[in-house]
């Protein structure tokens, strides 16, 4: 088995500027793995803490002091990994040794050790595959909230799940596209629009929540596309970050309006069927469990789908299982913290029969082991964006991906 022989730290910088840790692990004395944590925008108050003190610095520095407790080890042994960092550790949410150094670390061995046994990283993850199942590219086309500037949408994503594609080549395809011809079309609308991206790449105009999802809808259709067999439609509405705990509404701040619970329920349901949407994530906050098991009941075509609602942690996503909150489940590593953990999240979501959606964060760096994830857990979309180096390395790791593997084709949904 490969051993870990060295190990190395530095800050580095992700998509959005903002420091990062970058680990490599050296196993076998020549098998390099990289990674370098991501972090997001829109943030659950249940995820791991990136950072001691909120202290990039530091927490490099915190890391120094016990890196050597993981020399000799196997690089390929996830659980004795995860059981050496939380013995350290000591905290529910690693804080005193920092998420970003779990997930560095954790994703940093397993891509030395598939260099080590000749294995791709999905493989190593997950040695019982032998027939890839291919997610579909969720692709963000328009977004605002904390993603982008004043002046657009509240929902945070408007996103496209290009169903027709025949391979994974083709969807990426379909998706790049549309984004192309929806600037076209966000330049008709707007003689002022500039371009202007949020942090995932999608496009960042002055328009409000209901004419981005009608404008996105008409530019599919301007491609050829057909919004019930080819291409259907996504929201991230990302209501935590809208959600006022004290005055218990939704507040729209950019559109001038505020909704109760009952509002805000019957609004995303009516997006829904309105405009049969095929995803919706976080359409209620994150305490909000029967408010979603509603939701979810109402639509079984629409991946109902909990990220702030349940972070990538196994006990939450447990809590939502027996209530029925959501049919589908946002999977990113640096929320749960070890990449050990969010194999058991996915574990818990795949014997319950939650659908996972492997997911980027909106400061990313240029690795690719998502896409790797996203195939070693059975995930049946990847959101990663359309455009963008640090979003692109995801998705043209899927083609590289189908060029050696052993392919079985686009991950297939019963309900589509």
């Amino acid at each position: 088995m490969p051993k870990i022989t060295s190990i190395n730290e530095r800050l580095v910088f992700n998509s959005r500027g903002d420091k990062s840790v970058e680990i490599d692990v050296i196993s076998d004395n020549q098998f390099l793995g990289r990674s370098c944590a991501p972090s997001g925008a829109s943030v659950g108050i249940y995820e791991a803490q990136s950072f001691v003190n909120n202290d990039p610095q530091k927490t490099i520095e915190i890391f120094r002091n016990f890196k050597n407790k993981f020399i000799g080890l196997d690089s390929d042994d996830l659980k004795t990994i995860d059981e050496t960092l939380k013995s350290i550790d000591g905290s529910t949410n690693y804080s005193n040794i920092g998420g970003s150094v779990a997930y560095a670390l954790t994703i940093s061995c397993i891509d030395s050790a598939s260099k080590s046994l000749n294995l791709p990283f999905y493989k190593v993850l997950n040695p019982e595959i032998t027939a890839i199942k291919f997610p579909f590219p969720l692709g963000n086309m328009l977004g605002g909230g904390a993603h982008a500037g004043s002046g657009t949408p509240d929902l945070q994503e408007y996103l496209v799940c290009p169903i027709g594609a025949k391979s994974i080549f083709e969807a990426l395809d379909m998706n790049s596209k549309i984004h192309k011809e929806l600037r076209k079309d966000l330049e008709k609308l707007d003689s002022k629009f500039t371009g202007g991206k949020g942090d995932e790449g999608a496009w960042a105009p002055n328009i409000n929540n209901d004419k981005a999802i009608e404008t996105l809808e008409q530019t599919i259709k301007n491609c050829g596309y057909d919004l019930k067999k080819d291409v259907r439609l996504g929201i991230d509405f990302a209501s935590s970050s809208l959600w006022n705990p004290n005055n218990k509404v939704y507040e729209y701040k950019r559109h001038g309006k505020s909704l109760d619970p009952q509002e805000q329920s019957e609004y995303a349901n009516n997006l829904i069927n309105q405009y049969d949407l095929i995803y919706a994530e976080d359409p209620l906050n994150e305490e909000d469990f029967d408010g979603m098991s509603i939701l979810t009941a109402k639509n079984p075509r629409c991946l109902v789908t909990g990220d702030d609602l349940l972070v990538t942690n196994k006990e939450r996503v447990a809590n939502a299982i027996q209530k029925h909150s959501c049919s589908g489940a946002i999977l990113k590593v640096n929320q749960a913290g070890s990449l050990f953990d969010s194999l058991m999240f996915a574990k818990e979501c795949n014997d319950n029969n939650v659908k996972i959606v492997t997911s980027h964060r909106s400061g990313e760096s240029v690795d690719n082991h998502i896409s790797h994830i996203a195939i070693a857990t059975n995930s049946i979309m990847l959101k990663s964006g359309v455009v963008g180096g640090e979003r692109i390395s995801k998705l043209n790791e899927f083609i590289r991906i189908a060029e050696y593997g052993l392919i079985e084709g686009m991950a297939k949904w019963s309900n589509i």
